[in-house]
Formats: structure tokens, sequence, C-alpha cells
């Protein structure tokens, strides 16, 4: 764990807010699957790493729609650079490969630690649809969620987090009793800092080159908590909280 000098203890959160696609699911080994089962049918392959690179590419243009609707679209980008069959037929697997992606090894342990200590809220660009599969397999550790439904854009938007503060300031805390876990700089740390939040992020490409499936930042935001992945979190609460 690497932690600022100014950092908050753990115990001085109530809340911890999540991003959920990257941080507690693993999306990016979705993707490859499934491209990699549509590959083995047409009897090709493909380089993860370079389709990923194609699907950031795709899902950044200003059409591209929302997560993991957005699969349908990109899809025809990533077919065209790799050289795989476009159809309709597989641009609705990789949809539905990628709403059925599943949780890192460590997060459905990792969130049930957590809960024990904090309220927990999830914010994902995911639609309201896909997100409840993913609850699901995550356990259901949520006291409070927030989709791209309901909130009408997507993070970086201030707006998005805009309306988290509003619910929290409902049950009578405020931005500063929150901590922001995620993995994406661009989406989630770089903002929350901006916003005066305390964050933590969980590199969960730590051992692998480049963003992969998420937009690189255009600075690079140095957290307050800095783990390697979600359960380690977990850990240094359950000793803050112990002590």
């Amino acid at each position: 764990m690497i932690t600022h000098t100014a950092a908050k203890p753990l115990t001085a959160f109530a809340y911890v807010t999540f991003d959920v696609v990257g941080t507690l699911i693993d999306f990016e080994d979705a993707i490859i699957r499934g491209l990699a089962g549509i590959a083995a049918g047409a009897g090709a392959e493909i380089d993860g790493e370079d389709a990923l690179k194609v699907y950031r590419a795709a899902r950044y243009q200003p059409d591209a729609g929302l997560f993991p609707d957005d699969l349908g679209r990109c899809y025809g980008q990533i077919a065209a650079a790799l050289g795989l069959p476009d159809t309709p037929q597989n641009r609705q697997a990789m949809i539905d490969a990628v709403a059925e992606a599943k949780p890192f090894p460590d997060s459905v342990e990792a969130m049930a630690r957590l809960k024990k200590h904090y309220r927990l809220i999830a914010m994902t660009n995911a639609r309201r649809w896909a997100f409840e599969k993913y609850e699901e397999k995550l356990g259901f550790p949520f006291w409070a969620s927030f989709t791209t439904d309901e909130t009408g854009t997507e993070k970086p938007d201030p707006v998005f987090f805009e309306k988290v503060f509003h619910h929290v300031e409902a049950a009578g805390a405020g931005k500063g009793d929150i901590l922001h876990t995620a993995q994406s700089q661009y989406h989630d740390i770089g903002i929350s800092r901006q916003l005066g939040m305390s964050n933590a992020w969980i590199e969960r490409r730590h051992a692998q080159k480049g963003y992969g499936g998420t937009i690189a930042p255009e600075s690079f935001t140095e957290p307050d908590y800095h783990f390697h992945a979600l359960i380690e979190l977990a850990e240094a609460a359950d000793s803050a909280f112990e002590e």
C-alpha cells in the first residue's frame, strides 16, 4: 500500500464509492474471450491487447453509446481491424459476453469485508440492466447504486459525482466522508481529486503495459491510497478498524 502523507486514515470514512467495470468486474477479460470465440469460429486468432486498443479508440468516439450496448457498434471497428466477420449475430454476441463479465478473483471477498466497515456505493458507466447482473455476481454488497440510466451522463462528468454527493448529504454526511475507489485514472481518480474527494487507486493492470480498454488520462493523478488489488484495501481497512 502506498499513501500520501496527508491521506486521511481509513477509519475516517463512512462511505466507499466504487467504479464497477474494470475495478470490480473484469470487462477486459470478457472482451478478449468474446472476440476469441468469434475468431475461433472464423478460423482466426487475435491478440488480446491489440483488440483492447481498438475497442478503446472506438469506445471513446462521440457516438459510442452506453456500455455494454456500445460493444455492438464498437465490434464493427474491431472486426475491420482484426479481420473478423462483422455480422449482427457477432455484434450481439459481444454485448452478451461483456454483460456476463465476471468479477476479479478478489472482488467478492473484498466487498464483503469492506461492507462490514462502510456503506458501499456503486458508480458505474454501465447501464442499469448490466449493472444488475454484475451486482448479483458481487453478492449484492451495495447500499446504493448509480448508473448512466439514472445520472444521464458518464464519469468523468462532475454531474455524475454531484448526484452521489446529494444522496449522501440526504443521509446526513458529505463528500469528506467518502473514499472513492477505482482503477481508471481517466474516469475516476483525476476527477475525484478535482472535486475534493479522497481516493484509492486500484491498479488492476500493474503487471501489464498501457491502459488496455480504458482511455489514458491526460496527466497522472497521485492517489491518496494505491493498491494493486481490491483485497489489499479490504485488508488495510480491517487492520485500521482493529487498531
